[in-house]
């Protein structure tokens, strides 16, 4: 797979317990995850229609407050939100897996779906209405690519973090 390097950067499941945070909060955090499931310990399964990409941005934004990564909810709900409008758009698949690693210095956010087309980095103009998905991960994303399977693909994206 792509972006490893070694086994000292294995990607692990960090869990920040709820205490400091209002009752509230914590029991919203949980519910989301709970209901749909914690892509940072296992793929979720979403159903692949357009109201899955609001789905998928909650339980991102959900997994960055369990890992206590606040400063990068902003990012990394846009790029969630590219790589699931993909997957939904141009695969004809009717369900696609989200999943969310970190490892140390590094937080990963995959899309996998069963079409094995590669996506395309498409040149964006000023006054192009579509098409930019891609060309804004390129330029937010540390880094990325994608992992071809023996059926489909994983999308994904990393993000430089500095760790505590």
């Amino acid at each position: 797979m792509a972006g490893q390097q070694g086994a000292s950067e294995q990607p692990q499941r960090v869990t920040i317990p709820a205490a400091g945070r209002p009752p509230a909060a914590a029991d919203e955090l949980a519910a989301s995850l709970d209901l749909v499931g914690n892509p940072s310990e296992d793929e979720v399964q979403l159903t692949s229609r357009p109201e899955s990409a609001a789905t998928a941005r909650r339980l991102a934004l959900s997994v960055l407050r369990l890992w206590g990564l606040p400063q990068f909810n902003d990012v990394v709900e846009l790029l969630v939100s590219e790589l699931v409008g993909n997957a939904v758009r141009h695969t004809g698949a009717r369900t696609f897996g989200l999943r969310m690693l970190r490892r140390r210095g590094w937080i990963r956010v995959e899309v996998r779906d069963p079409s094995r087309a590669l996506p395309c980095l498409m040149p964006v103009r000023e006054m192009d209405i579509s098409g930019r998905g891609l060309f804004l991960v390129d330029k937010l994303a540390d880094r990325w690519g994608v992992d071809l399977l023996p059926r489909g693909k994983t999308t994904w994206f990393e993000m430089r973090v500095m760790d505590r």
